[in-house]
């Protein structure tokens, strides 16, 4: 069960992370809403680097909703076939531009249930493009994020929607948006999945799963 932090321990954890990351930002290449929308759609199961790679390919052909909605579907699934899942991602990507066009005028829409409702784009994805490309204030839950959260004590929901309401109600809402990136640099970076670098990380003398360690290996 996670250590859950006090608010002042949580305040003191975001601070020593904007220290830590100052550059923390979105790693995906996008110029506007709809690149956003198609650059975490192509990100599933995929790295950014790599997402990064084929969008450039891919927006230089198809620059917009309308050009997309009206692709070939045999030329996307050749320029991100190396994204992985490649088929249902450019179906996804058709759909959605589809949609954009057809309902949405053209225009990514700016709320989450619309956006929700494009094939592809769920809760995360959803409030990934709210915060990065619309400016809202938004806590997008992944891995990193759902990790570190319960890692550190920030949250010991067992759910996704659990440790993004947690989130919410730790920080103020001013901070929800550069937090997400915060948490995904740190998951990156130091606090990974299996070798978690706790000697050398920032926040290591705040986090509720260092203090259990630290005090298991001492009762032994």
């Amino acid at each position: 069960m996670p250590v859950i932090l006090s608010g002042d321990r949580v305040r003191q954890v975001v601070a020593t992370l904007e220290d830590t990351y100052p550059d923390a930002a979105p790693e995906l290449d996008f110029s506007n809403p709809f690149e956003l929308v198609i650059a975490v759609m192509l990100s599933a199961q995929c790295t950014d680097v790599r997402v990064n790679l084929v969008t450039h390919e891919l927006f230089a052909r198809y620059p917009d909703a309308q050009s997309l909605a009206s692709a070939n579907i045999e030329d996307v699934e050749s320029i991100i076939r190396t994204c992985g899942l490649y088929r249902n991602k450019s179906r996804n990507a058709i759909a959605a531009s589809q949609m954009i066009v057809d309902r949405f005028c053209g225009e990514v829409p700016a709320s989450r249930e619309e956006l929700q409702q494009l094939p592809g784009i769920g809760r995360k994805s959803a409030n990934v493009i709210l915060s990065c490309a619309m400016s809202q204030d938004a806590i997008a839950v992944d891995t990193h994020v759902y990790r570190v959260s319960r890692r550190i004590g920030l949250s010991d929901a067992s759910t996704v929607l659990g440790v993004e309401k947690d989130l919410m109600d730790a920080t103020p809402r001013k901070k929800w948006s550069q937090l997400h990136h915060l948490l995904i640099f740190h998951g990156r970076r130091c606090c990974k999945a299996h070798k978690p670098q706790c000697q050398t990380c920032t926040v290591a003398h705040l986090c509720g799963y260092n203090a259990s360690r630290n005090k298991s290996s001492s009762a032994r």
